[in-house]
């Protein structure tokens, strides 16, 4: 019999076609609330299925008691997985790193854009007035300008060679990173935009001390995670004039109270974690996915294997 999946991720491409063709598919995208692992484990039961394609759903507990084969998590690290218990039980956890680099890339350039062209403001006041004074929104060009990447992985990469395509500076402050040769001080005293692309676990690194560090009329810009800066913090630098704008894809729960200080300034752009929403994203993560799933199923080694040092 052929052994069955519960795929809970978006899923499209040639390679998905091909795993069809192998395995028997429940398959349930619909966007949801992140299924908690009790949840998840009772669906992986009814539906009789040992292979769990997933984005963000908790992966641990009694998820990880059942006799899983593989897991697919359709993200670019497996966050939502409990690898050193899933390592234990020898269920190998395939992930798709850097399936979003380009997407979120795109996504940057067009926040850093819209922000210092204040797009997003004269579209509104088009709509509201049907035609202002370009003089009002004079700004200047990034070209010769320097943007500063904070995370120099997947994304940064992406961000960099869009951003020396536009004639910009690049720095770049990652200690993991070979191109690394500022330290964040000087990165933040140079950068015109300072754009941060670091992982969720390096903890907070923008305060209020590193926006008083910024070059004023500086830019900030987070497509990564909102636990990297600190909201009021940034809100303050906003109002005091010190930075002229900012752009945020990320929120505290992924959710920005309507009545916040932030949705009333015009310099501010906000987009609902929009980075790795495209077609593009799906396609590279299942055929990461898949083409690990079908190694694993004829008794080789997965290609991303998200457990420390697991071996088949």
């Amino acid at each position: 019999m052929k052994p069955r999946a519960l795929v809970l991720a978006p899923m499209r491409g040639p390679e998905w076609d091909r795993l069809r063709k192998l395995i028997d598919v429940h398959y349930d995208p619909a966007e949801h609330s992140p299924h908690q692992a009790a949840d998840l484990a009772r669906q992986l039961v009814d539906t009789g299925a040992r292979i769990l394609i997933t984005e963000s759903d908790e992966v641990a507990g009694p998820v990880l008691d059942l006799p899983l084969l593989v897991v697919g998590c359709a993200r670019g690290d497996a966050g939502n997985v409990d690898l050193g218990t899933a390592t234990d039980r020898g269920i190998p956890v395939v992930c798709a790193p850097g399936r979003d680099a380009d997407a979120v890339a795109e996504l940057t350039l067009a926040l850093i854009l819209a922000v210092t062209r204040r797009v997003a403001v004269g579209d509104r006041e088009i709509r509201r007035h049907g035609t202002v004074s370009y003089r009002r929104h004079r700004a200047w060009e990034l070209a010769g300008r320097t943007v500063g990447l904070i995370g120099y992985g997947a994304v940064g990469h992406a961000v960099a060679w869009r951003m020396r395509g536009l004639g910009m500076r690049v720095m770049v402050y990652d200690p993991e990173a070979a191109e690394n040769r500022y330290g964040l001080d000087v990165l933040l005293a140079q950068a015109d935009v300072v754009s941060v692309h670091a992982h969720a676990s390096a903890g907070p690194l923008i305060g209020a001390v590193e926006f008083a560090a910024m070059r004023a009329g500086a830019i900030f810009v987070n497509t990564s995670d909102a636990a990297l800066h600190d909201m009021d913090a940034l809100v303050g630098a906003l109002r005091a004039g010190h930075l002229g704008g900012a752009a945020l894809d990320r929120f505290a729960g992924d959710w920005l109270d309507p009545s916040h200080p932030l949705a009333d300034m015009d310099n501010v752009v906000l987009t609902p974690h929009l980075g790795s929403g495209t077609y593009d994203t799906e396609i590279n993560h299942t055929r990461m996915i898949c083409e690990d799933i079908v190694r694993i199923l004829g008794g080789e080694s997965p290609l991303h294997c998200a457990n420390p040092g697991f071996r088949r």
